[in-house]
């Protein structure tokens, strides 16, 4: 462990941090935690999301119906709708049990975002979201009806589109979402990609028509060089996952559908019966964004705990040192390499940090051993499939001790992050590597601090 910061030196929860040792913080975060002001985002972005759903389900053959299971929950949607199933989690919390050798109060369920239709991943609703706010904006400049789904198939919108780009940095999924999405509609689309980005993914991406940088540098490298080029282009929007409000409200309109699903399920949020909901975060865009929906569909019912890898605890480090995204995790001798690429980040976000943080119920630590693991855990018990960053949260309840025992009837919601794009041999790797692991769950101690 490198040697801290004096001013850093002395806070045993950082200390914790750097030695790479599996850390849980749990934080007092009641009714004086109030939601940003950030207007009717919320709303307008699932307003949006329905203005395109006939659009989604004319080009996408997966967007086209909706499973049968959502009949409950979101009545009268027969196509176009990008959501993912609820679904609860008995075999794996029964399991789990077993391999920590204590039971959870509540009942375990998974969102299943790793089968997101169109790109697979949490990063499909910010990133489909800010690419359909473009789209719009450049209608409306050309004087055609950006309200009307249906130009946005004419050629007419598709020449326009063409002289336009769309340009993130990206670790992987949230480049699948804005390339994917963006060159269907006709825009020019570049996406810069980490070096920890999967080789599959840059393939797609390409067959997809879009353009794909390598950096040999992390995250924030490949950030750098996808604004800089921004910056010098017209007619080009730069998809900032470090400081965007669309991708924000994108995320968010998540928590609209969950409470639906809840109910559709018979299931009660409220104070007698808490939800506390497992997030794997990286740049913490997507945790963040689905944090401020949650709170302001449950209020306080709700706890939100965000779960990074040991080794790039950037949002972590960055709200528990109150210095956001002015510390990065080599700053206290940390590598920021992990299996879960997709949390592969070293720095976090700009915006998310000082605009969520105090609505943030909690942080935890995983190693990549048990991250891996989870893969295994749930190919077994639920015949579930994902890659390795979706698995983050899975363990995590049953690392909170007497804290996840507030309610008996507790519900406990592992966000599911990506999986269903992963090839079928990268997934068949992933899984057996994971059950090989799964007996070794149960060993891994935490250090647990609470305020």
């Amino acid at each position: 462990m490198t040697d801290l910061p004096d001013e850093l030196s002395t806070d045993e929860i950082i200390r914790s941090l750097a030695s790479g040792a599996p850390t849980t913080w749990l934080r007092s975060t009641g009714t004086e935690a109030v939601l940003p002001d950030l207007g009717d985002m919320m709303d307008s972005a699932a307003a949006r999301f329905d203005r395109f759903a006939p659009w989604f389900a004319e080009t996408f053959p997966e967007a086209a119906t909706v499973p049968v299971e959502f009949a409950s929950a979101f009545p009268g949607v027969s196509s176009g709708m990008i959501e993912s199933a609820l679904v609860p989690a008995p075999a794996a919390q029964h399991r789990l049990d077993d391999l920590f050798g204590s039971e959870i109060n509540g009942r375990l369920w998974l969102k299943r975002d790793d089968t997101l239709p169109v790109s697979g991943s949490i990063k499909a609703r910010g990133g489909f979201h800010e690419v359909l706010e473009f789209a719009e904006a450049v209608a409306a400049d050309h004087g055609l009806d950006a309200m009307d789904p249906a130009i946005y198939s004419n050629p007419q919108f598709r020449e326009i589109a063409a002289n336009h780009r769309i340009v993130v940095g990206s670790t992987g999924n949230l480049g699948l979402s804005i390339g994917i999405l963006g060159a269907r509609l006709g825009f020019a689309a570049s996406v810069h990609m980490s070096a920890d980005a999967r080789e599959w993914k840059k393939t797609m991406l390409r067959d997809h028509g879009v353009d794909v940088i390598e950096h040999a540098g992390d995250f924030v490298e490949a950030v750098e060089a996808g604004r800089a080029s921004a910056e010098a282009a017209e007619n080009t929007q730069f998809v900032d996952d470090e400081d965007s409000v669309s991708l924000f409200a994108g995320y968010s309109v998540a928590a609209l559908r969950l409470r639906q699903q809840f109910e559709a399920a018979g299931v009660t949020i409220d104070e007698q019966n808490p939800l506390t909901v497992y997030l794997p975060c990286g740049i913490g865009g997507g945790p963040g964004g689905v944090t401020f929906g949650l709170r302001r569909v449950f209020g306080t019912a709700v706890r939100c705990i965000f779960v990074e890898p040991s080794q790039a605890p950037a949002m972590f480090l960055g709200v528990r040192t109150g210095r956001h995204s002015g510390i990065a995790v080599q700053d206290i001798g940390l590598s920021g390499a992990t299996a879960a690429d997709g949390l592969a980040v070293a720095r976090p976000s700009r915006f998310i940090g000082p605009a969520i943080g105090p609505l943030i119920s909690g942080f935890a630590t995983v190693p990549d051993e048990v991250i891996r693991a989870g893969v295994g855990v749930l190919h077994e018990t639920e015949g579930i499939d994902v890659e390795p960053s979706a698995t983050a949260g899975l363990t995590i309840p049953w690392r909170m001790g007497e804290a996840a025992a507030e309610s008996p009837t507790g519900i406990h919601l592992v966000w599911l992050t990506g999986g269903a794009m992963v090839p079928d041999d990268e997934r068949s790797a992933y899984v057996e590597e994971g059950r090989g692991l799964v007996e070794r769950i149960g060993s891994t101690a935490s250090a647990i601090f609470t305020d």
